[in-house]
């Protein structure tokens, strides 16, 4: 009853109260807004201005491009980790042929999670994005795919049961294949090859007929990426995602563990409820019981194959990048004026901004100003990855720039980047009690600062895996061998993902607890 007296904010009356200031001229850009409709939810006005504001003068936004946008303007920026393709010809033979193909995902779809993205930027939901470093050829098959999605679900459950928010459940599936290399040759025992630049470029044998980029790989990243949002939509919408499975999510060898027994208790809460719910003449047979909504995203990197994916709208009029729901430009393309940045201006995608502590606050207000000059809720999602230390003392100065600036994005914490280290056997790893402190770090700050934790970005995997040391089932230096299956970089298995939603959740249930208290308070 406290909440009766307090303004309410959602993402939609903040957009629909301030569109009306913002750049009318951009016409690319027309707001849409999905026909499912969304019930608003309460909440405090906090999303932008809740801390004080500073005194700093901030420099002007970059304007955004005054050059008209079109599907291949991106051809006259500088494009940064590009495969060089020996046969051009080629190249564009299978450019052409996807163009042809049909769209592997719909407008409409991204519409409605940047709906839900904007909730979360008020705080009203929460994202929860996952899945591999970089999807591999090799190990496609329908049970890796149902033994992420499982987790995913699993993880989703725990965080809504304890932040008492919609999940927001977006898999790093169905297209994150290519990854940026800092070198573009490798060499072992004095011959020099080109890097390997993930499964749609090139393979990770070495050996030159595999080093070297093949176009007709690109055609098979499509046909698996098709295959695989087709068996997601499958599990989410065919009774595998219904609530009343809960109990039976768990993977196998995660069920004998502390996470395991955790989760079987939650489970147990969870039937419980639902009984009840049944018991008052409430059904549980409506469809939000027994399906979910699933988005998928990646890495914007191989601008010659988003554009061949990228299609006009027949609704809206607007140009949707339809190789996948969201989709986000990295640390090392994120250029002001480089042609990743002049592509996603003109897609309508939800776009994601991976930030380190190398970001300039005031780079990251233009590089906003330019990707959403309409300042539409949802839009823009940052995906911070800095490591704990620098979350502490640099993250702070983005949000209070972004805060002056007026502008509304989603803060994403991705705690796997800034935490890589070495192994003493020479394989990469991540120590969970660094990825732990660094959402702890995350979470502190957003307290500190009155803005929002709008979610997380993870690696992880449904596989047994031993990738990523420490954890309660303790994966030591010793383990890393043992599993250790990654093409790229290193990620939690399932269980230790498990073990960080629980953490997470207990995070978001104090945040709610105490947003309860200060309203009660203000009646």
């Amino acid at each position: 009853m406290a909440l009766s007296n307090t303004t309410t904010l959602s993402a939609k009356a903040v957009y629909s109260n301030t569109h009306s200031l913002s750049h009318q001229h951009h016409h690319h850009h027309q707001p849409t807004f999905s026909l499912v409709p969304t019930k608003p939810i309460q909440t405090r006005i906090s999303a932008v201005h809740a801390a004080e504001p500073s005194t700093k003068k901030t420099p002007s936004p970059a304007a955004p491009s005054s050059t008209k946008w079109t599907v291949d303007s991106w051809k006259t920026k500088k494009a940064l980790h590009l495969a060089e393709y020996p046969d051009k010809n080629d190249l564009e033979a299978v450019l052409k042929t996807i163009e042809d193909f049909p769209p592997i995902v719909f407008a409409g779809e991204a519409r409605l999670l940047e709906e839900k993205l904007g909730e979360a930027a008020m705080g009203n939901a929460f994202l929860l994005q996952g899945g591999d470093c970089a999807e591999s050829f090799k190990e496609f098959s329908a049970n890796y795919i149902r033994d992420t999605f499982r987790v995913i679900l699993q993880m989703g459950a725990v965080l809504m049961f304890g932040g008492q928010v919609p999940i927001i459940k977006v898999g790093r599936m169905a297209g994150q294949f290519a990854k940026p290399r800092s070198d573009q040759f490798e060499e072992k025992d004095g011959v020099k090859l080109p890097v390997y630049k993930g499964d749609n470029i090139n393979g990770d044998n070495f050996d030159l007929k595999s080093r070297t980029p093949d176009p007709q790989r690109l055609i098979r990243a499509y046909s698996q990426s098709a295959a695989t949002l087709n068996l997601l939509r499958a599990f989410a919408t065919g009774g595998y995602a219904s609530m009343q499975r809960l109990s039976e999510w768990n993977l196998d060898f995660a069920e004998h563990s502390e996470q395991g027994d955790r989760y079987q208790e939650l489970a147990h809460r969870v039937d419980e409820a639902l009984g009840f719910m049944a018991a008052a003449g409430l059904t549980v047979d409506h469809p939000v019981m027994r399906t979910t909504d699933f988005w998928t995203s990646h890495e914007c990197l191989h601008l010659p194959y988003e554009q061949s994916l990228t299609r006009k709208d027949s609704t809206s009029g607007l140009y949707y990048d339809c190789s996948a729901h969201m989709v986000w430009v990295g640390e090392r393309t994120r250029q002001l004026d480089g042609a990743h940045v002049e592509f996603l201006r003109g897609v309508a995608n939800p776009i994601g901004i991976k930030v380190s502590n190398k970001m300039d606050p005031n780079d990251l207000v233009n590089l906003i100003e330019i990707l959403n000059p309409h300042n539409k809720p949802g839009r823009i999602t940052i995906i911070a990855r800095m490591g704990a230390e620098n979350m502490r003392v640099k993250f702070p100065h983005m949000i209070r720039a972004v805060r002056r600036a007026g502008q509304i994005v989603t803060w994403v914490c991705d705690p796997m980047h800034g935490n890589t280290i070495k192994a003493p056997c020479g394989l990469k790893t991540r120590p969970f009690d660094a990825i732990l402190a660094e959402v702890r770090a995350f979470f502190d700050v957003h307290e500190q600062e009155g803005s929002h934790p709008g979610g997380v970005h993870l690696e992880m995997t449904g596989q047994n895996v031993t990738e990523c040391i420490g954890g309660s089932r303790t994966v030591t230096y010793d383990d890393l061998s043992s599993r250790y299956h990654t093409h790229c970089d290193p990620r939690l298995n399932a269980s230790q993902s498990l073990e960080l939603s629980f953490i997470i959740a207990e995070r978001l249930r104090k945040r709610r607890m105490g947003t309860q208290r200060q309203l009660s308070l203000s009646v």
